[in-house]
């Protein structure tokens, strides 16, 4: 049974959502809504960020209804879940509107702005939940096949416990979609719009830290966009992440991952292609690991429309893991601005 999606922004974020749920059964792209009417003709050729194939895109528009008030989306009873790919200042409110309209929803990360938003999003979602109406946020790296493989080597103790681990996002200021990514105080900076999918993971893959040790500075936001982190975490591992907007321009994006276990070592970088993930077994030879085919946005859209048609609320995220992102960020902040460690609210 197909599900139709109503789609409330009309950037890059969405573009990239669009492209994935054309790999997803099921998945019926209902409706677009932006208030300033742009891309509402399903002409995205001029929408580019930094991940995803780079080729030019263009939607189907047959059946597919326009609006320029998300409020008129949410009341259209044939749109039964509303993905929002709008900045970050307009999630919470937009979210709690449609998921009081019972609209499921998968609203992209950051969930908000604030670990107070954040909550107050996630108590919002927890009594539309009671209502048999789901909300996600979009942490796409969960469903990425190479994070995912590594989490499970992790939980299974394969190769022994972990003895460190490293995360490292940086890129090129965005120079994409609208200007609101260079207003650290709409966006967050790198620190909440960039380095909170490894934060995220982090706390998929080692729960919430104790504390965290940051450093960082601004460059083109006025919030942080270059972050250094160290996480206090159970079981002693030394965990790390790196996250950036601060690179010099034509530098581009770059993704990659260590992990090191007590009997291997696990490395991860995008930039390496089809040898992107790497795994290294003492007295083995050289393994290329192949993770399974498609990324980390097909992997959670399908899995929220799988929720959604079951009638099951998601848990391999939660608006309480979109918390937990949120707070560790603020805590990254506040190490930053005070020089010493900062504990995990």
């Amino acid at each position: 049974m197909d599900i139709p999606i109503g789609m409330v922004g009309t950037g890059f974020m969405a573009v990239a959502h669009l492209k994935a749920y054309a790999q997803v059964p099921g998945a019926q792209i209902a409706a677009l809504c932006n208030p300033s009417g742009r891309n509402l003709d399903g002409n995205f050729s001029d929408v580019f960020g930094n991940v995803g194939d780079g080729k030019a895109y263009r939607l189907d528009m047959t059946g597919v209804k326009t609006f320029r008030e998300p409020a008129a989306l949410f009341a259209d009873p044939d749109i039964r879940v509303v993905d929002i790919t709008t900045p970050t200042r307009t999630h919470v409110d937009l979210a709690l509107a449609a998921l009081a309209a019972g609209k499921h929803v998968l609203v992209e990360k950051p969930m908000a702005g604030t670990r107070a938003e954040a909550e107050r999003l996630a108590a919002g979602a927890a009594e539309a939940e009671k209502r048999g109406v789901f909300l996600m946020p979009a942490m796409c790296i969960r469903f990425w096949p190479a994070y995912a493989w590594v989490k499970r080597l992790i939980d299974a103790g394969t190769h022994g416990r972990v003895l460190d681990a490293r995360f490292r996002r940086v890129a090129q200021a965005p120079g994409w979609g609208h200007s609101h990514f260079l207003k650290g105080g709409e966006s967050g900076g790198a620190l909440l719009d960039l380095h909170i999918h490894d934060v995220d993971f982090i706390l998929h893959c080692f729960g919430r830290p104790r504390s965290v040790f940051a450093s960082g500075y601004s460059k083109v936001s006025g919030a942080v966009d270059h972050v250094v982190a160290l996480y206090s975490v159970e079981g002693g591992a030394t965990v790390s992440a790196e996250g950036s907007w601060a690179m010099s321009d034509a530098f581009g994006f770059s993704m990659s991952f260590t992990v090191n276990f007590e009997r291997a070592t696990v490395d991860f970088d995008g930039a390496r292609g089809a040898e992107a993930l790497k795994r290294y077994v003492p007295g083995q030879p050289v393994e290329v690991v192949k993770p399974g085919e498609g990324d980390g946005y097909v992997g959670e859209l399908a899995y929220f429309l799988e929720c959604v048609r079951n009638h099951r609320a998601p848990r391999r995220v939660t608006a309480a893991d979109g918390v937990a992102a949120v707070a560790v960020c603020e805590a990254e902040a506040a190490s930053i601005a005070s020089g010493s460690p900062a504990p995990v609210a």
